[in-house]
C-alpha cells in the first residue's frame, strides 16, 4: 500500500468563506467549490454531475449542497448524490492554516 504524500495548494483565506457558505476557486485548471460548514472544511468538483450548475451557488444545510440548477443534493464530505446514493461529485483534502484554505488535489 502506497502511502498518500499530500500536495497542499494555498487558494483562498479564511474568511473568504464565510460559515455555510462556498467559494469558488481555479485550481490546476479546475473549479472547485471550497464550503466552509459547521467548522469544517470541505472541497468538490465546483461543477455539478447533472448539468453542470454551479455547486458553490448552491444552498447549505445538514452537511450537504443543493445545487441551484435543479436541486440535486451531495453530501459535502464525500460527494454522494442524496437520492441515488452515488458518489457523482469528486472530493478532495481541504484544510485550514494559518487563516489560509489548502486543497490536494491529488486526494
Amino acid at each position: 500500500m502506497q502511502n498518500h504524500v499530500h500536495n497542499w495548494i494555498d487558494v483562498a483565506a479564511e474568511e473568504d468563506c464565510v460559515e455555510g457558505h462556498a467559494i469558488e476557486v481555479l485550481v490546476e485548471g479546475e473549479l472547485i467549490a471550497v464550503f466552509h460548514d459547521q467548522g469544517q472544511w470541505y472541497a468538490m468538483d465546483g461543477m455539478c454531475a447533472h448539468q453542470g450548475g454551479p455547486i458553490a451557488q448552491g444552498h447549505v444545510a445538514d452537511g450537504c449542497v443543493t445545487c441551484p440548477w435543479h436541486g440535486w443534493q451531495y453530501e459535502l464530505s464525500t460527494g454522494i448524490q442524496t437520492i441515488n446514493r452515488q458518489p457523482l461529485q469528486k472530493t478532495y483534502a481541504v484544510r485550514a492554516i494559518d487563516g489560509r484554505v489548502e486543497i490536494d488535489m491529488n486526494s
